[in-house]
């Protein structure tokens, strides 16, 4: 059951609608979901909120959107958050995300959590290797046992 009464276009104030207006001018869409009506119960959050989204997962940088709307499915299912599953899952669609791909999502989160979980647990100290350091990083051979790729130590070495 939800926490908030959902604030229509209609009902809205001039300040959550200028916000409405906005975020259906930004995705070139008629409605607003329930997430922002739900937010518009206390328009700074809607505000900060909508600002943050358009920074972070609007265009530019150096993720594309579909890299970035895939992350968003893998945070959002270890959170266990339904609605943001759904809807960025459905976002992640329609920027060209398949069922394959939505597939290896899944089983990359999963390996993940476990693996953190695991580690957590083990209390795994971390190897100075893995730690950043000030100046030039090592290189990414030092760090073989991470190399999952097909070629040879040979062929490697011969480049």
């Amino acid at each position: 059951m939800q926490m908030v009464p959902l604030v229509e276009y209609a009902d809205a104030t001039p300040e959550v609608r200028a916000v409405y207006d906005d975020i259906m001018a930004t995705r070139k869409t008629d409605w607003i979901n329930n997430f922002w009506k739900a937010l518009a119960s206390h328009p700074p959050t809607l505000e900060r909120i909508w600002q943050g989204v358009k920074q972070v997962m609007g265009p530019g940088g150096a993720l594309d959107p579909l890299v970035k709307e895939m992350i968003y499915v893998a945070v959002s299912v270890t959170n266990n958050c339904e609605y943001c599953i759904h809807s960025h899952t459905a976002a992640a669609r329609a920027k060209g995300m398949s069922d394959e791909m939505f597939g290896e999502l899944l089983a990359v989160v999963g390996l993940a959590n476990e693996t953190n979980r695991l580690a957590n647990g083990y209390r795994i100290p971390v190897d100075p290797q893995f730690v950043p350091v000030v100046g030039p990083v090592a290189e990414p051979a030092s760090l073989g046992e991470l190399d999952f790729t097909d070629e040879p130590e040979a062929k490697r070495a011969a480049e």
